[in-house]
């Protein structure tokens, strides 16, 4: 069962680290630059950088010696490759080394009304990923979506074997919000997890987060969550507040 975090639960460090899927996803960071990242990253036992395909191999060895693991993107960041495109780089990720898939749905067929390729998508990502024992998320692209749209979303990835259902790639603008999480763990069952991403900055908003059903976070801002996770951890205020709050709203393009 997915780790959530009942209101009123204080957190340690190390629980926020936890839920942290830190992006390097910019297509102008060099192999150099998202090694050193990797390897800094690594050093706050995180749980994963989430990398370019190209870059799987490359995160593995940095990551090396710590618990972290390795993510990557596929059909990123407008879905629109086709299935079989999909599986091909879902199988060559996985043998570089990669242990999570953030897949992006495809978003024109999701709005034109075709959820059974949508469901079929999403599938054989699913197919692919499980019997290499990963786990695959799928990028719903919220800012692009109605209400119905994104519980039709939500349908389609649970049908499909889906084990996380995320928000947002960074690169549409928008990016993760209280209202969306909470549609989100309302039309999935029990067994899918949630994924915020694009917008969670603070460690406020990390919180209200897991108040919400959160269990995994897409950031590129893991320094400054941290911080305020030790900061409030040493005043004996990092816990999860009750659901159902609010707090402002960062810009979500991007991570």
């Amino acid at each position: 069962m997915p780790k959530t975090y009942a209101p009123g639960t204080t957190l340690s460090v190390q629980d926020v680290a936890d839920l942290i899927d830190h992006a390097l996803l910019k297509p102008e960071l060099t192999p150099a630059e998202v090694e050193s990242a990797c390897r800094e990253l690594a050093q706050d036992e995180i749980w994963s950088v989430c990398v370019r395909p190209s870059d799987v191999r490359l995160a593995l060895a940095a990551v090396d010696g710590h618990q972290t693991q390795v993510c990557t993107v596929i059909g990123f960041p407008h879905g629109t490759t086709s299935t079989a495109t999909k599986i091909a780089e879902s199988r060559q990720a996985l043998a570089d080394g990669a242990t999570e898939l953030d897949m992006v749905l495809n978003i024109g067929r999701l709005r034109g009304g075709d959820i059974e390729a949508v469901t079929q998508d999403i599938a054989a990502v699913v197919e692919v990923g499980h019997a290499a024992r990963a786990l695959v998320k799928v990028i719903f692209e919220t800012a692009l979506l109605d209400e119905d749209q994104k519980i039709a979303a939500c349908r389609a990835s649970e049908e499909a074997g889906a084990d996380f259902v995320k928000t947002s790639t960074g690169f549409a603008g928008g990016g993760a919000t209280l209202p969306d999480v909470r549609l989100m763990r309302a039309n999935t069952g029990e067994h899918v997890q949630v994924k915020a991403s694009g917008g969670v900055r603070d460690i406020d908003t990390l919180l209200a987060m897991c108040a919400e059903g959160v269990t995994r976070i897409g950031t590129s801002s893991t320094e400054a969550l941290l911080a305020g996770a030790r900061e409030r951890a040493e005043a004996g205020t990092l816990v999860v507040p009750e659901p159902g709050g609010d707090v402002d709203s960062a810009d979500g393009q991007g991570y």
